[in-house]
């Protein structure tokens, strides 16, 4: 008889990406089941094409939708997907997060899964988010160290790269937190500097949007100016109006110097080294897994504190591997 899995994450990007390790070890453990993944439409574009998932199940957050009428449509899409997830007779329904999970019990509940396998209610200090995701693998008796993050990239045919030889470096400069934030003058002194050095080339990604949306908050004018700092250097910004478009970006890319955040969770997943600054989050739970790196936090806990120098030398030992 078939075994039916439905792995529910509704958090972020990062969070999902997180949870394909054990995604993976589910397909390996068990070829023939099927497995389902219950998450937001907003992360649901880093599974597509994902070969250990048979279905992604996908629903509307309220809080991303701009209207009244709207989140009623999606209210009522969210019945409908409730009485698609009970059809199926879900065997284990599997919660991987840590921490408050309301929603996600919720929709367990609702599924009618035959058992419900949570994580640990709170993480284990220094334990990484993909350990933590990966507790439910050991309640089904899969052992062992979990796999790589999983992510299928788009196609790239609409990326123009700037010409040249040199290393193709993305540069993504924007942080939901304020303690992520790198000033804009500290890229433009390091992108000229790398490509002094090293004749590097730059795709520029950014949180599409005005600083006063209220809604979606995003980072158009600092990329505007970031752009016009480094006129001159082979740069192409890169509009990613659908997350798509940052993945295929990323993909393109040799390596990748951002925040900590969800593009770094994407470029970690895509097997891209990283120069990654953390300020006020959790280093240890939240590092790009599974792919060499360098990460840079300050004492202090906010990137203000990191200086061009610091982000040079961290390159420079990454480059050198």
């Amino acid at each position: 008889m078939l075994t039916k899995f439905l792995v529910i994450r509704r958090d972020n990007i990062g969070d999902l990406l997180c949870t394909t390790p054990l995604l993976t070890a589910l397909r390996r453990r068990y070829p023939d089941a099927w497995i389902g993944v219950l998450t937001n439409s907003y992360a649901a574009p880093a599974l597509a094409d994902n070969p250990d998932i048979d279905e992604v199940l996908v629903y509307d957050k309220s809080k991303h939708l701009p209207t009244a009428p709207a989140k009623v449509i999606a209210l009522f899409k969210r019945v409908g997907l409730i009485l698609r997830l009970r059809r199926l007779r879900i065997d284990f329904a599997l919660l991987p997060a840590s921490g408050d999970q309301r929603s996600a019990e919720r929709f367990a509940v609702l599924s009618g899964a035959a058992r419900v396998m949570r994580a640990d209610a709170a993480p284990e200090s220094g334990r990484h988010e993909v350990e933590q995701s990966f507790r439910c693998a050991a309640q089904l008796g899969i052992d062992g160290p979990p796999p790589a993050l999983t992510l299928k990239a788009p196609s790239a045919a609409g990326i123009e790269v700037p010409p040249g030889t040199g290393p193709l470096i993305g540069l993504h400069i924007s942080a939901r937190k304020p303690a992520q934030r790198w000033p804009v003058e500290r890229f433009a002194e390091l992108a000229s500097r790398l490509h002094a050095e090293f004749g590097a080339r730059f795709l520029l990604f950014w949180a599409p949007g005005t600083a006063d949306d209220l809604r979606h908050p995003g980072d158009d004018e600092k990329a505007a100016d970031l752009m016009a700092r480094l006129r001159g250097l082979p740069l192409a910004a890169v509009a990613t109006h659908r997350l798509a478009d940052l993945m295929a970006g990323l993909a393109c890319s040799d390596s990748v110097i951002c925040s900590d955040g969800g593009a770094m969770h994407i470029a970690a997943a895509l097997g891209k080294p990283i120069v990654c600054f953390f300020g006020n989050s959790d280093a240890r739970r939240w590092r790009p897994w599974s792919v060499r790196h360098e990460l840079l936090q300050p004492e202090s806990r906010n990137v203000i504190d990191i200086s061009v120098e610091d982000a040079l030398a961290a390159y420079r030992r990454l480059a050198a591997h």
